[in-house]
């Protein structure tokens, strides 16, 4: 999402999937944009096993991106192409509700586990999709920041694919589609993987093929299709048109993930 004719592209081809009677409803992130103003602000980006160090200020920058700069881009790029969307946070119709996120670290010199704080980070508690059901039936295409609130009313940033697959699964989605700047799951002679099931998912992750920034966004996708999502696709956004080509070829642009 950060190439002007790619990002002309997604937006077309999701006004397209509405015009032919599927329900797109499009969950975004933001490290990039977040970063940069963090920088032009003079405030360090610190990572904990790759999830943003979210004190309050860095928060207030999370929201203004996330619920403002890049939701609204999306929103507009959509309706410059001829769909009706509507930017959402979590917070609007109590859509996400979130709870605080910590980590353990488990150090030799300690007795018992140290606990990290990593500040506003959250993970989904609940989802209610009201709004968003509201949304679709009215013909619009919701487009959803991953902010979540909590009991405590403090606002929660929480990991867009995370955000999506619990949607997707509250849904009963057809499809959870997670873009990505990879050509998807990939053997480890560099061969792209596809039509797997959950047991060969975690066949694959046992012998070390899936590790790193790939295993939280697999973990999205087998949580979906054991809840009942039909499939799961981890797709390539770099090619134009992903996801047309994923959803109307047979060959696809990236993995296919099946429940069995």
């Amino acid at each position: 999402m950060v190439d002007e004719a790619l990002k002309n592209g997604f937006a077309r081809d999701i006004v397209l999937m509405k015009l032919v009677g599927m329900n797109p409803v499009v969950v975004h992130g933001g490290g990039p944009q977040i970063g940069k103003l963090l920088e032009r602000i003079g405030k360090p980006s610190q990572f904990v096993q790759g999830m943003r160090v979210t004190d309050s200020e860095t928060m207030d920058v999370v929201e203004m991106v996330l619920g403002g700069l890049v939701n609204k881009e999306i929103v507009n790029l959509i309706n410059r192409h001829g769909g009706k969307a509507v930017g959402l946070t979590g917070k609007d119709g109590e859509l996400i509700r979130a709870r605080k996120l910590t980590f353990t670290k488990n150090a030799p010199e300690l007795n018992t586990p140290e606990i990290i704080d990593i500040g506003h980070v959250g993970e989904v508690a609940s989802i209610s999709t009201e709004v968003v059901d509201m949304l679709v039936h009215g013909d619009f295409i919701p487009v959803i920041a991953p902010i979540g609130v909590g009991d405590d009313g403090q606002s929660y940033n929480i990991n867009a694919d995370l955000v999506a697959g619990k949607l997707a699964e509250t849904l009963k989605a057809e499809k959870l589609i997670l873009l990505t700047n990879t050509a998807g799951l990939l053997d480890k002679q560099g061969k792209l993987l596809t039509g797997l099931n959950a047991q060969q998912v975690n066949e694959l992750i046992a012998d070390g093929t899936i590790y790193g920034g790939m295993l939280p966004k697999i973990g999205c996708a087998l949580d979906a299709v054991q809840a009942g999502v039909k499939t799961a696709h981890i797709i390539d956004g770099r090619v134009e048109h992903a996801v047309l080509l994923e959803i109307f070829t047979n060959e696809g642009v990236g993995t296919l993930i099946r429940s069995r």
